[in-house]
């Protein structure tokens, strides 16, 4: 073959933080393909070093804009963890719901403005208001405004939350506003089923490709995993020592990212909704079924762009699973409690939580004073590079005939189908002494 391809895309659009695309495929053969992170690198467990054990939540709640609900909830249980702080039954409903928001919020706005133009041949949502697909997009609009409303319900704003603490709540939502949430989120599951009916007629445009993979998450006999559960492997099954968790995620340096990749029985692995939905999806909420059934999404699937679909298939979950636990609340009869009670000592503790994009890990270790003097924050992204970059090493061979513009908007569509939040996975700065 003596086609000659060359892509450089800088950066991504329609993804969160800064990602490079590079292809040079010459005489046959491709020379560099590269999945290339320009992202200046934050510090955040630097930050975090001398921080009181109370300051550490809202701290990492600022390492991103759209997980920091599940930034401050893997902050706090790693913090529980290490004072032997135990919850009431009310809180971890409560955090459950609120793990349920955020999940519902990033979900939806993936792929209804980042992802859901691509099958539109369109390069933003902007074109959908004006056209015969403004219907759809309304629905978008209505799904996001209802999980930025459950967020600032349950957690006293949609970013960085106030409520959440050590132990417990600072304020919590009324019964009143409890049966409001109940109302809007029954009217919200009929419109998920709606846009996904929507979706499913636009689904031609999805790549028809697979890569077998490693998927990792978290998973639990008592329900579909988010807040709680044991790290679980497609590869090697479940794996309890949760404070052991660097026996499972081997993160490494490469010389083209500023974030850290990771692997571990394979050269790569997949976090995210489709690597639970692999593991876990005989326990999804039977919308979250139906949804996945509409797309004929079953486990085990090896496309990457049905992470996508696998999202949405959440989102639905996430509805019929946040109005069994608002039942459940009100059944323990809603009341307003004090934090649980601690003394402060020395120790470590590990939080693990499902976020959108797929197993957080915060590793906290406090001295006698209740001061981190060691923390590790292991990101979804960071997790998820490495494959990002193995499944461009098997995509391209498969596209390289095609005309260039198509052969680039496939690469960003891979890109855009993990949801990356490259902005949180930016954590190493190459020094060079001379």
């Amino acid at each position: 073959m003596s086609k000659n391809v060359d892509i450089n895309v800088h950066h991504v659009t329609r993804v969160e933080g800064h990602g490079n695309i590079v292809l040079d495929f010459k005489k046959g053969k491709i020379k560099k393909l590269e999945w290339q992170i320009s992202e200046a690198p934050r510090f955040f467990e630097a930050m975090l070093r001398g921080r009181k054990h109370d300051e550490l939540r809202s701290i990492t709640s600022r390492i991103c804009g759209i997980c920091s609900i599940g930034h401050s909830l893997a902050s706090l249980k790693a913090t529980e963890d290490a004072l032997n702080v135990e919850i009431s039954e009310q809180t971890n409903l409560l955090r459950r719901l609120a793990i349920n928001g955020e999940n519902m919020q990033s979900h939806i706005l993936h792929v209804g403005y980042l992802a859901f133009p691509d099958l539109l041949k369109l390069g933003s949502v902007f074109p959908l208001a004006n056209s015969k697909n403004k219907d759809a997009l309304l629905k978008v609009v209505k799904l996001h405004r209802l999980a930025n409303f459950m967020s600032d319900l349950v957690c006293g704003r949609t970013t960085h939350p106030i409520r959440l603490i050590i132990g417990g709540f600072t304020m919590i939502p009324t019964k009143k506003q409890l049966l409001e949430l109940k109302k809007e989120l029954k009217s919200g599951l009929e419109t998920t089923k709606e846009l996904a009916q929507f979706i499913k007629n636009k689904t031609d445009g999805f790549p028809d490709f697979k890569r077998e993979t490693e998927y990792i998450g978290l998973s639990s006999k008592k329900e579909y995993a988010f807040y709680d559960g044991d790290i679980n492997s497609t590869d090697t099954g479940i794996f309890k020592d949760y404070k052991n968790y660097d026996k499972i995620i081997n993160e490494y340096f490469v010389p083209q990212s500023t974030a850290l990749h990771a692997k571990h029985s394979r050269e790569s692995y997949m976090v995210g909704a489709l690597a639970r939905f692999n593991l876990n999806s005989k326990q999804l909420s039977n919308a979250g079924k139906e949804v996945a059934d509409l797309f004929n999404l079953k486990a085990i699937n090896y496309n990457p762009f049905m992470n996508n679909i696998a999202q949405l298939a959440e989102y639905a979950h996430n509805i019929e699973n946040s109005l069994e636990l608002i039942d459940r609340l009100f059944d323990n009869k809603l009341k307003d409690e004090k934090p649980s009670d601690f003394k402060i000592k020395e120790g470590r503790g590990v939080g693990i939580c499902e976020v959108p994009r797929g197993m957080l890990i915060h590793d906290y270790t406090l001295n006698s004073k209740g001061r981190c003097t060691k923390a590790n924050c292991v990101i979804p992204t960071n997790q998820n590079h490495a494959n990002i970059q193995k499944d461009m090493e098997k995509l391209v061979p498969e596209i390289i005939d095609n005309p260039k513009k198509d052969i680039e908007l496939n690469l960003e569509m891979l890109v855009r189908a993990y949801d990356p939040c490259i902005s949180c996975s930016t954590h190493y700065l190459d020094v060079k002494f001379v």
